[in-house]
């Protein structure tokens, strides 16, 4: 079988099977998810910007860039192509400060917001958060492999590590 590897974009879901991989790079305060079904060997990875569609501007929302509405999205599709909600598993990386502000105004903590809003959703969706590498100040680029359920997380000036 020959394996591609599916790229996401920023503010973008997609869904893979075995041997297929998923990657998506350019979080900062951004948040990968990855969702997965152990026994399908499914995986769905979104790339949110945004912790809440509450944020939204205008009338039409992409509803891949937050949180809120993207892992809904992802959860429900899987479940369309026959994963199990009771198999599914999560898989989070990102959510850096990007950069140093001189206030303390939480709508400057995108990154903290990003991971603590999908947290939550994950929380009210019933999938467990089985790892996470979150927080600090640099940028990651992230890949899951459904076969062997690892997330490789390359972070910048960093060694890459699987969780």
């Amino acid at each position: 079988m020959i394996e591609t590897v599916v790229r996401v974009g920023i503010a973008d879901i997609k869904i893979v099977k075995t041997p297929d991989k998923i990657r998506t790079s350019g979080l900062g305060s951004c948040v990968g998810v990855v969702i997965y079904d152990t026994q399908l060997k499914i995986a769905g990875l979104a790339h949110i910007m945004l912790p809440d569609s509450s944020l939204a501007r205008g009338e039409k929302i992409n509803i891949a860039k937050f949180a809120d509405t993207a892992l809904k999205k992802m959860t429900n599709d899987l479940l369309l192509i026959g994963a199990s909600r009771f198999r599914l598993k999560a898989k989070i990386a990102g959510g850096a400060q990007m950069f140093h502000f001189h206030t303390q105004n939480e709508q400057m903590r995108i990154g903290p917001r990003n991971v603590e809003a999908v947290k939550n959703e994950l929380k009210v969706l019933g999938i467990p958060l089985v790892a996470e590498d979150t927080g600090g100040n640099s940028g990651r680029t992230i890949e899951f492999n459904p076969e062997t359920f690892l997330l490789q997380i390359k972070t910048v000036y960093q060694d890459t590590i699987e969780i």
